[in-house]
């Protein structure tokens, strides 16, 4: 089990990973996103700014690296990394199949990705992701599982997945949208020859969005490893954003609000990764002052009162444009 292999790390930031979703494309829906990457987004760029962060996270102890490849092309930068760093033999390398990237590196496109669960895309993309990240990959996830996905009951397909984990893969599932709760649920009760399928779930949660919180207990009860991404909301939990309740708390630790904000997550008896979406050096830098915040019980129930209804949640969410 390649999570063995993180379990054990003991840097102060084992458990913060870093996600590529927003240097793996020049299109993405984070806020800050001009301020963060200026103007030259060209494919060699955002593959010298990804080897940069790469090169800054293992530098402060990241053991766990978030691709999808939906990511434009955050498997091929990350292998590139990889290839150029044979002495990196310790981090923990997942993907997410399920979504196709269609706006051919541009960031005006009328649709960004397309979503499909089905076996023939997960034969075709797990193809894709071999061919760039081979036995480099660790973990291989289904992209936004939603309760009325296909792939909670493709048996078919749940076949093919246990092959793979039979095989040394692991396999998991991300979630998205305002019933993450059960999905997650549903997919944690598929089984193949009375065997649990999936040993890793990844989800939305942070200071804003908490619906999913419950389930994620119970994912990490029955043994599943929980990643949680999006951690900062995208962007709405930053600096320039951030609500007066955090910016509070910020204010009594002496660390930004992102750090106090990805701290709260990390405080969570059940998560056991959680991931910077960082664009700059100094971003993550500043996202990874995370492990050494401790929140007390008054400033945990501060930030507690800024939890939305999901709904509310994911409709802002959805309107957040592409930048």
């Amino acid at each position: 089990m390649p999570f063995a292999r993180l379990a054990s790390a003991t840097t102060p930031t084992c458990h913060l990973g870093l996600g590529l979703a927003a240097v793996g494309r020049p299109g993405y829906i984070n806020l800050g996103r001009d301020r963060d990457l200026g103007e030259d987004r060209s494919v060699e760029a955002l593959r010298a700014r990804t080897g940069e962060l790469l090169d800054a996270a293992y530098a402060q102890g990241v053991r766990y690296i978030d691709v999808a490849r939906s990511y434009g092309r955050s498997e091929e930068f990350l292998a590139d990394w990889l290839r150029a760093r044979p002495d990196v033999d310790d981090v923990v390398v997942g993907s997410k199949w399920g979504y196709t990237y269609t706006a051919g590196w541009t960031t005006d496109a009328e649709r960004h990705e397309v979503k499909e669960h089905g076996l023939a895309t997960y034969e075709r993309q797990r193809a894709e992701t071999a061919e760039l990240l081979g036995d480099r990959l660790d973990l291989y996830q289904i992209h936004s599982v939603t309760p009325d996905s296909p792939a909670l009951t493709d048996k078919e397909l749940h076949a093919k997945l246990a092959e793979a984990a039979a095989g040394g893969l692991t396999v998991g599932f991300s979630t998205s949208g305002p019933a993450q709760a059960d999905a997650i649920r549903a997919a944690v009760a598929i089984t193949v020859d009375g065997t649990p399928l999936f040993r890793t779930v990844q989800s939305t949660y942070n200071a804003l969005e908490t619906s999913a919180g419950p389930a994620l207990a119970e994912a990490h009860a029955a043994g599943l490893t929980v990643i949680v991404k999006e951690g900062m909301a995208n962007g709405r939990l930053a600096e320039p954003h951030a609500p007066d309740a955090l910016r509070a708390v910020a204010a009594e630790t002496g660390l930004g609000c992102d750090a106090v904000a990805l701290a709260l997550v990390l405080a969570q008896p059940w998560a056991g990764v959680v991931l910077s979406g960082a664009a700059t050096t100094a971003q993550l830098a500043s996202n990874l002052h995370a492990a050494v915040v401790a929140l007390d019980e008054e400033q945990r129930a501060a930030l507690g009162t800024l939890a939305e209804e999901p709904q509310a949640y994911w409709e802002r969410r959805g309107r957040l444009p592409w930048h």
